[in-house]
């Protein structure tokens, strides 16, 4: 037990820089306030205390924002980073190293019981205000962008944007076993997409008008940024 609560406050230290003092990680952080209710609650919960468990679990949503049903299952050096409007789901399986910002949302899709919410696999990142819907899996050493909507499974080594989730395989896994907290580093799939429909387009026009070509009437984003001319804005 000990050492797990050595763990968990390594584990805030390691992902975050504004952390300065043991005194202030224990005093300050509702993420790891919630977790230590959430083993409190589990136990509770596996010992046939559900009531109480369920009291202890909505005490903690009151004092941190957070809300972590008693039944869900977390592993190892879980960490919320400021953790308001976190809601995880009864049914919901989280792996080791797991790293949530706020707003995330591991919510259920279905009102049949059994499992109906996310299995989340090791050293993943999730976004703030991501959403991660339905019995589906997320696969070790993803990330999950800020404000993604997740609805199907995400293999290992990816990378999540969008509504709904556009789903970018990494060229290069990750090995070295470090949560990727870029979650503000997000490949734009869409937007890329377009941009090279819209070239294309471009080019056959070129070739269909000879020598004179007519100047397109939206312009391929320049270094990924459009321009507002081009939408009269």
């Amino acid at each position: 037990m000990l050492a797990s609560f050595k763990d968990d406050i390594q584990s805030v230290f390691e992902r975050d820089p504004a952390a300065r003092s043991i005194l202030e990680v224990l005093l300050c952080y509702p993420g790891l306030h919630a977790l230590w209710g959430h083993r409190l609650a589990h136990w509770l919960w596996h010992h046939r205390l559900k009531l109480l468990a369920r009291w202890i679990s909505q005490l903690m949503r009151g004092l941190t924002g957070i809300e972590i049903h008693p039944a869900a299952k977390i592993g190892k050096r879980f960490f919320i980073d400021h953790g308001m409007g976190v809601v995880i789901g009864e049914t919901t399986e989280i792996g080791e190293d797991v790293t949530l910002y706020h707003g995330v949302t591991l919510g259920g899709t279905s009102l049949k019981k059994g499992k109906r919410h996310p299995t989340i696999g090791n050293h993943v990142v999730i976004g703030a205000g991501a959403k991660i819907l339905g019995a589906i899996t997320v696969g070790d050493n993803s990330r999950i962008g800020a404000n993604a909507v997740v609805v199907k499974d995400v293999p290992p080594n990816s990378v999540v944007v969008g509504v709904p989730g556009q789903i970018v395989v990494r060229s290069q896994p990750r090995t070295n076993g470090t949560p990727d907290l870029e979650h503000g580093r997000l490949p734009d799939a869409i937007g890329e997409t377009l941009a090279q429909l819209m070239d294309h387009v471009q080019r056959l026009e070129d070739r269909l008008n000879g020598s004179h070509p007519h100047p397109p009437i939206v312009h391929i984003p320049q270094k990924g940024i459009w321009h507002g001319e081009d939408f009269s804005i």
